[in-house]
């Protein structure tokens, strides 16, 4: 008996530190991609329904809010369909994707704000990649045109929003993630212009929106006569100087991909540096996902930025591939705790619910009381796209 009772104690033992063991991370992906078709085929079915519509969050009371294409998240739920495609090749999906991406066609044409690239980037540039449908090349490189209107010479940026009474000429930092479709459109065009407008857009960045610590501002109003910097404020943020979380990951998303497709070595350097902030933040959660401010005054109660953790998660999977060691195995542990954390109950819906958004808990703007604690069509996007990133690498397949 007593042989019996010391065998049981062991076995519980074991099977308490097999539990105990986190789920192996190809396990946690694919579940992951697999929840997200789901969803995402349950949001398609409805949109079927809601012609020249796309998702874009919940309201206070759980009712799905819809866009026109003319919203700067319109691209994101199409690009979406569209790696949930690449995943699992089914043609529901597919069918779904071109639906939903002709639906931001008209974009191409948007010469009025400098969203053009998310628009039509994640949507049509997903969807040639994956089908090379020469139509949807001309649809992006027209988009790439009325994207460089925006561009300022004298300042040297592409101009972020219109001018009103409190800017004339804003840049916000938001803004680097367009120039994935013009470094694109000098690839394939072979036209200069395009990689002129980006190289010079993120070189005027690094210099004028960085602080000394690689936080940065949100927004650098120049001053479009003389093309010096007028003003560094926030329009999102906590305060002026304080490091909106999700700026903070478009700066590192911005950074890497330029140095992707660039391989100026600035770009790499920048990219690690502005990690190397957030991944040591000494306010930066055990979980991995941010603080919708990292500044925010009632951390550790402070709201957390699902939309904010996804991005810097993609960026940091790209990253941890263009390094060296030490560096790439930090990056990518970082970016694992960080799918880990959004693949768990705490911020990932559950079947059917949640409007049929994959994550919960994102924040928008709190300043304007706009999209506060609900998921966001765009950390959905990043969400899937870090997966994808991560499954592409050698043991996740």
């Amino acid at each position: 008996m007593k042989r019996l009772s010391i065998l049981m104690v062991a076995l519980s033992g074991f099977l308490f530190l097999a539990s105990a063991q986190p789920r192996p991370l190809k396990a946690v992906i694919d579940e992951s991609l697999q929840f997200s078709v789901s969803q995402s085929l349950a949001m398609a079915k409805l949109m079927k329904s809601m012609p020249a519509r796309l998702p874009r969050t919940l309201d206070a009371s759980g009712k799905l809010v819809t866009s026109n294409s003319a919203w700067w998240t319109s691209g994101f739920f199409p690009g979406v369909l569209w790696y949930l495609y690449e995943y699992s090749g089914d043609t529901a999906l597919l069918n779904a994707a071109r639906m939903m991406t002709e639906r931001v066609r008209d974009q191409q044409y948007t010469t009025d704000n400098h969203d053009v690239g998310f628009m039509l980037y994640c949507s049509f540039g997903n969807g040639l990649r994956l089908t090379g449908n020469d139509d949807y090349k001309k649809v992006l490189l027209r988009g790439a045109e009325s994207l460089g209107t925006r561009f300022r010479p004298r300042i040297g940026c592409i101009q972020s929003w219109n001018a009103d009474q409190r800017w004339q000429c804003p840049v916000i930092i938001d803004n680097m993630m367009n120039l994935e479709l013009l470094f694109w459109a000098s690839r394939e065009s072979g036209d200069s212009k395009f990689r002129q407008w980006a190289v010079s857009h993120a070189d005027t960045t690094m210099k004028n929106h960085f602080r000394p610590d690689y936080s940065t501002w949100h927004v650098i109003a120049y001053n479009p006569e003389t093309g010096a910097v007028a003003a560094r404020k926030t329009a999102q943020g906590f305060a002026d100087e304080s490091a909106w979380a999700r700026g903070q990951s478009w700066g590192l998303y911005g950074y890497t991909m330029s140095y992707r497709d660039t391989r100026d070595p600035k770009y790499l350097t920048q990219a690690c540096r502005i990690a190397d902030f957030l991944t040591g933040h000494p306010r930066m959660p055990e979980d991995g996902i941010p603080y919708w401010d990292y500044d925010a005054p009632d951390i550790p109660n402070a709201l957390r930025d699902v939309s904010a953790g996804a991005i810097m998660a993609s960026a940091l999977v790209e990253l941890s591939q263009l390094v060296e060691a030490p560096l790439s195995a930090k990056y990518l542990a970082f970016a694992e705790k960080q799918i880990r954390s959004m693949a768990s109950p705490r911020y990932r819906a559950t079947m059917g619910a949640n409007g049929n958004f994959i994550l919960m808990h994102s924040v928008g703007n709190i300043p304007s009381r706009s999209e506060v604690d609900v998921p966001l069509t765009y950390a959905d996007y990043y969400f899937v796209e870090a997966l994808m990133r991560l499954r592409k690498l050698p043991g996740n397949r």
